[in-house]
């Protein structure tokens, strides 16, 4: 479920060629997430890391992650 969860918020990304010639992505709807790079290839990777960092602090502090593609990942409190 997390491995298509990241592939359906990835899919999502935009890219644009900033005037310095790097690449800038976004995901819309992640605020934060977002990479810089020298190549597509490189900010493609640099944005799924962030975005992966972003998932897992998100979680960690029980925050509501948007549901893309109909998949939502949630924590489940612990029951003590």
């Amino acid at each position: 479920m997390l491995t298509a969860y990241i592939q359906a918020a990835m899919r999502r990304a935009q890219y644009e060629i900033l005037e310095d010639g790097s690449y800038y992505g976004e995901i819309p709807g992640f605020q934060g997430v977002y990479a810089n790079a020298d190549t597509l290839a490189a900010c493609r990777e640099e944005l799924q890391e962030v975005l992966e960092g972003w998932i897992v602090l998100g979680l960690r502090l029980g925050h509501s992650l948007p549901i893309v593609d109909g998949i939502q990942l949630d924590v489940e409190p612990e029951i003590v």
